[in-house]
């Protein structure tokens, strides 16, 4: 793990690159059973003309309602629409140098086994003094066991986005993330969407102090992907996603 301070080994101080679904949710979740990292913030990169976290599709004022829950601040990186890879890694790199200027040693991302996106990451953060952490990295055959995990966890979910080239929208955009869902995922599509196949948004589970009350709004095809719509239910009150 990273030393930091005089010769003494003390807690890394961590971002939590923040995407609003499962995986970056349980990625916090495992980081705080870690004595020796310290989660200071939440880092999620957002489409500054629609607002919403990019290919999830969740509002901005849910992801600030999630950082609520979790106790933590969080920083956010506005991204043109369209977004170049030369803009994303310019305005990444300026959150890097505003990290390290908080004393922040590590961004942990919720990768669960594609080996090239791990890649791309370690070679961005090569030599900014940031240390890329992947709690939850595991085989393709892994994802399985950790999706039972999560729900085993009481973490809830619900899939924001689906590509319909995997998935067919009518049967589960806007679905819970549950045991039923697992089950009826066609053969071949990853049970955690790590190929892209779904993207989810967290509302409840161990990484949050309450649950968010959301409710299930529009469901739109934008760009070939199909999205359900969340919004904040805050009247509700309840663990459960209302229809």
């Amino acid at each position: 793990m990273i030393l930091r301070g005089h010769g003494a080994s003390m807690k890394a101080k961590a971002l939590v690159s923040w995407s609003s679904g499962k995986d970056s949710a349980w990625t916090l979740h495992v980081l705080r059973q870690q004595a020796e990292v310290e989660v200071v913030g939440l880092l999620t990169t957002y489409n500054e003309v629609f607002d919403r976290v990019a290919m999830h599709g969740v509002r901005r004022e849910l992801v600030e309602a999630q950082a609520a829950a979790a106790g933590l601040p969080l920083w956010l990186v506005p991204l043109p629409s369209p977004c170049s890879n030369d803009v994303y890694e310019e305005r990444m790199r300026a959150v890097v140098e505003r990290a390290k200027s908080h004393g922040i040693t590590a961004i942990a991302f919720g990768d669960l086994f594609l080996a090239d996106i791990r890649a791309y990451r370690e070679r961005q953060l090569s030599g900014t003094g940031i240390t890329p952490l992947f709690p939850l990295w595991n085989t393709a055959a892994a994802t399985h066991s950790l999706a039972h995990q999560m729900l085993a966890g009481g973490l809830k979910a619900a899939l924001s986005c689906v590509d319909p080239q995997h998935l067919s929208p009518s049967q589960f955009v806007g679905r819970e993330f549950d045991y039923q869902l697992l089950e009826e995922l066609p053969a071949g599509v990853d049970p955690c969407g790590e190929k892209g196949e779904f993207h989810t948004i967290c509302y409840a589970g161990p990484m949050f102090t309450s649950p968010l009350a959301i409710r299930r709004g529009d469901i739109v095809e934008r760009q070939g992907f199909w999205f359900c719509d969340f919004v904040l239910d805050e009247a509700r009150g309840s663990s459960q996603v209302a229809r």
